[in-house]
């Protein structure tokens, strides 16, 4: 539930902390009874829990549609990143993998930890994708077929332009977001939205992610992943792995803030995205992740500290985004306060301070523009949440 000493300093976090917990012990009694549908959310709640608190407001089809969604492409995903798989054992593996969903005797044993389990027993999410109507096997088959390609394509091609960076985060995120898409319109409660809009989506929270986890990736075992594309980071240093060195850390910084200014040309899509959904649940769904991502990168942003470990939002403050993330005014709330808070960091004399300038008044205007600023319920204190970064080494 956090430490003792961040409660003390934060006391108002105590009651979302402790909702939090709730919805979590809640939701992990609402496990199912079935083997293999209870393999499916039990490992859920082992390689996402926040992903597994929020998937239980969605109703139960379309919950176990995400739900096997989720896990298929999370096995696909930990074929692509098991370094010490050979590449020419990994690419049919992921060409193929949109077949095997069908097969309950096929398994593959990569990954570690709970990964492991997840490829050893991956029989339990095909015998439960089995299950699902039509509609959703079509969805999440198309997609995993599309992914695992994509995929593929990468792992015998470098991240080279920005362009090389926008389609391998459309094929490992952009498509997530074109087939929940299509799972929310085959539920019958949402219009299917536009691919555009449904890639920007995933994009969006990718990119996040591929900012944050740098120090990781440049670090895996027993070869580097790099995803940052060359087109950014050679204008600052000669290697990648250059940026981690603290005789670069100026360079280091720039760096970093032209990829978060990157990052936010998706945000009017998104905002997009979310404000066109109807169903209360699915807006919860889409929305706490966004609100997460927005909230991160201005943690992240002119902060060295991504090149030394893990910096991420302390768990008080995600416990109140989850808490309070109920309404798009919530959302537009939110996206106006933390981009209040990237403009009040931008330097000037950073190289890609004007552009990022640009990108975060467009934000400020579309969150202004709503009207409903005033009805939000997320506090503007959010602003001086940068303080409260909490740092692995």
């Amino acid at each position: 539930m956090g430490s003792l000493g961040a409660l003390v300093k934060h006391p108002d976090d105590f009651y979302p902390l402790l909702k939090l917990k709730m919805a979590s012990r809640h939701a992990e009694r609402q496990i199912p009874s079935e083997p293999h549908w209870a393999f499916c959310f039990s490992m859920l709640h082992k390689v996402s829990r926040s992903f597994a608190l929020v998937i239980q407001q969605l109703d139960t089809e379309l919950k176990n549609a995400v739900c096997i969604f989720y896990l298929v492409l999370r096995a696909l995903d930990t074929v692509e990143d098991d370094t010490s798989v050979a590449t020419d054992i990994k690419v049919p593996i992921l060409k193929e993998f949109y077949r095997h969903i069908y097969d309950p005797d096929w398994h593959f044993s990569c990954g570690t930890k709970n990964y492991k389990v997840l490829m050893d027993e991956f029989h339990h999410v095909s015998t439960a994708f089995l299950e699902l109507e039509k509609g959703y096997q079509e969805a999440i088959e198309d997609i995993t077929k599309r992914m695992g390609a994509g995929m593929a394509k990468f792992i015998c091609k470098e991240v080279e332009t920005v362009d090389d960076y926008d389609e391998y985060c459309h094929y490992v995120a952009g498509l997530v977001g074109l087939g929940l898409s299509k799972l929310f319109h085959a539920c019958g409660t949402e219009d299917l939205a536009p691919d555009t809009l449904s890639n920007s989506m995933g994009l969006f929270l990718q990119k996040t992610n591929i900012i944050r986890d740098y120090l990781e990736d440049i670090n895996e075992i027993p070869k580097s992943r790099m995803f940052w594309p060359r087109q950014i980071w050679g204008k600052y240093v000669s290697k990648l792995e250059d940026l981690k060195y603290k005789e670069n850390s100026v360079k280091a910084v720039q760096c970093l803030n032209d990829m978060i200014t990157n990052a936010l040309i998706h945000v009017d899509d998104c905002l997009k995205y979310m404000s066109a959904l109807r169903d209360p649940a699915i807006f919860r769904f889409c929305a706490i992740p966004q609100v997460m991502a927005i909230g991160t990168l201005a943690l992240c942003y002119n902060n060295i500290e991504v090149f030394r470990g893990v910096v991420k939002m302390r768990r008080g403050l995600t416990a109140k985004v989850i808490d309070r993330t109920n309404t798009m005014a919530d959302v537009y709330g939110a996206f106006y306060d933390f981009s209040c808070m990237l403009k009040a960091k931008v330097d000037k004399n950073d190289p890609s301070a004007q552009k990022m300038s640009s990108r975060l008044d467009s934000i400020l205007k579309t969150c202004r523009d709503s009207g409903v600023l005033n009805e939000r319920f997320i506090e503007v204190s959010l602003l001086i949440f940068m303080v409260d970064a909490v740092i692995f080494v």
